[in-house]
């Protein structure tokens, strides 16, 4: 897989921004030229330079410092969203799957009910239960992730379970455990790969949305989605304000899609048979 995604100079390229993003979201302190709260009221909504390279703000904060420690905020809520969602979610549609009847049934029918509400309704309703901040959005996020998880990996399991793999490994004997973990999920692997790449994606727009209504990080806490809140009231006389913000969640959403196509052609079983043809 990693040799079929790596003759994909797109899917590197890929790939490569995002690790990027990682990159400067660990390294948000060395990389950041100012402290994000750091104020220089002298320098109120001064232009993109060679001093401040995206601007400043209202008071005087430098833009760039406060989109390298917002994209921090923002890799964190989706990294910690899609593992959350994937620990709790792949086991659940494994069991629905695998054991059908009432597990199924229980199980598919929560994911319906959660299913049923649109996602940024509930991830409202959750952010204003619990609070405003960066963990309880995560935490929202993740509870609406999961059913996405949980259905996918059901769908999977649905498909591999009939396979005469699967009647080979029971007829030899293997508990339902070893059948669930050891012989059918490493099949079900990589469309869950693929899924927790787009749900990334998913949970970063998410949470800059709910910030910027107000319910995720607060001020003086620099989030991408907050910026751009407070950025467009001042469209006209700082566009840059808001500009930088929305390109860093622009361009971080689009590699994580790009990067799932990219993850989706190399696990694709025809493309890797191909590959061992060639070599």
């Amino acid at each position: 897989m990693l040799r079929t995604l790596a003759r994909e100079r797109l899917g590197l390229a890929r790939a490569g921004v995002v690790v990027l993003f990682g990159l400067i979201a660990l390294a948000a302190p060395l990389l950041a030229p100012h402290g994000p709260a750091e104020l220089h009221l002298q320098d109120r909504f001064r232009p993109p330079s060679g001093q401040y390279w995206f601007g400043t703000d209202e008071f005087g904060r430098d833009i760039l410092s406060r989109v390298i420690h917002g994209t921090r905020i923002s890799m964190g809520v989706g990294l910690g969203t899609m593992v959350l969602a994937a620990l709790f979610g792949v086991p659940i549609g494994l069991g629905a799957g695998y054991l059908g009847g009432l597990a199924d049934t229980t199980a598919m029918r929560l994911a319906d009910c959660i299913f049923s509400f649109p996602a940024i309704l509930l991830g409202l309703t959750i952010a204003a239960v619990l609070g405003p901040g960066s963990m309880q959005v995560m935490l929202a996020v993740t509870i609406i992730s999961i059913p996405v998880f949980a259905r996918l990996t059901r769908a999977s399991v649905l498909t591999e379970k009939a396979k005469p793999y699967v009647e080979a490994a029971r007829g030899l004997g293997a508990g339902t455990g070893r059948i669930m973990f050891l012989t059918i999920f490493p099949n079900c692997v990589p469309p869950i790969l693929v899924q927790a790449t787009v749900s990334a994606a998913y949970a970063i727009l998410l949470e800059a949305g709910l910030s910027f209504l107000g319910l995720g990080a607060q001020p003086p806490e620099p989030s991408l989605g907050t910026m751009l809140n407070f950025g467009r009231t001042y469209l006209n006389r700082a566009p840059w304000y808001g500009i930088f913000p929305g390109l860093a969640i622009t361009t971080l959403v689009l590699a994580l899609h790009f990067l799932a196509d990219a993850l989706r052609d190399a696990l694709d079983p025809t493309q890797l048979r191909s590959m061992r043809a060639t070599d």
